[in-house]
């Protein structure tokens, strides 16, 4: 049977682990669409990949309050986690592309979505604010797909980071780092020896719509970058973003 299933954060939950409250958002999505009350079953989980079964204690009323569960135990989640610790950074996109981009990423089991800011994206953010609501909203669908796709790890999608920033920063031990182009770089069977101990964690950059810029390929090769292009064919950059999370996953991770 399907789960019936709500996300709260470690912080709603009591002190002594018995009781949680779902925000009022979750509320309204047990009470008036699921149609759950007291005494029905619900499964919580908290975004760091734990799980719990739950019995509504009370629905919220008609007030629309919080609602407020009793936990039974921890449960194994539906889903496992893939062993890959896969972060996703692509350059930004026009319309519903990106939301597209997030949400698909999340059921693919990436843990970080990062938003890059670079030479020749369409998308241009006008302010803080329009990052933020942006930002926002990513995270809404990010959750959605979590609950829908049975993972009990929310990915995390960081604030727009400008692509020079994000290139630069030191590398961390034992991360493969991988920026995908369409030219100039090798093929993913020679930069991931199947022989070899498979890495565990793996950053992978997509660009946006228009490409990369030439000097964006140059600071990411002199930052020690890995260029990777696939196959032959021109792939929209939504479509590549989401190759190459099912590509590392399939290589890499659970996606077998």
């Amino acid at each position: 049977m399907t789960r019936r299933r709500f996300y709260a954060p470690p912080a709603a939950f009591a002190h002594d682990g018995a009781r949680v409250e779902l925000s009022l958002e979750e509320s309204r999505h047990l009470r008036d669409v699921l149609r759950l009350r007291a005494g029905d079953e619900a499964f919580v989980f908290d975004g760091e990949g734990r799980e719990f079964a739950c019995v509504v204690e009370d629905a919220g009323g008609r007030r629309g309050g919080a609602a407020r569960l009793s936990v039974r135990g921890r449960v194994e989640p539906q889903r496992p986690e893939s062993p890959l610790e896969l972060v996703l950074g692509a350059g930004l996109l026009k319309g519903e592309k990106f939301d597209l981009v997030v949400q698909k990423a999340t059921e693919l089991g990436a843990c970080v979505v990062v938003p890059l800011v670079t030479q020749r994206a369409d998308v241009r953010l006008r302010d803080e604010r329009d990052a933020a609501a942006r930002v926002e909203r990513w995270r809404r669908l990010a959750l959605e797909a979590a609950k829908q796709s049975g993972r009990a790890r929310l990915p995390r999608v960081e604030p727009p980071a400008a692509l020079a920033d994000f290139v630069s920063q030191p590398a961390e031990a034992a991360r493969l780092r991988l920026l995908f182009a369409e030219r100039g770089g090798r093929g993913l069977d020679e930069i991931i020896d199947p022989r070899a101990p498979a890495p565990s964690s793996v950053t992978a950059l997509v660009g946006p719509e228009g490409g990369w810029d030439d000097a964006e390929l140059d600071a990411a090769r002199a930052a020690g970058w890995l260029l990777v292009t696939l196959g032959g064919r021109t792939l929209r950059a939504e479509t590549a973003a989401l190759a190459v999370v099912t590509l590392l996953q399939h290589r890499l991770g659970d996606l077998k």
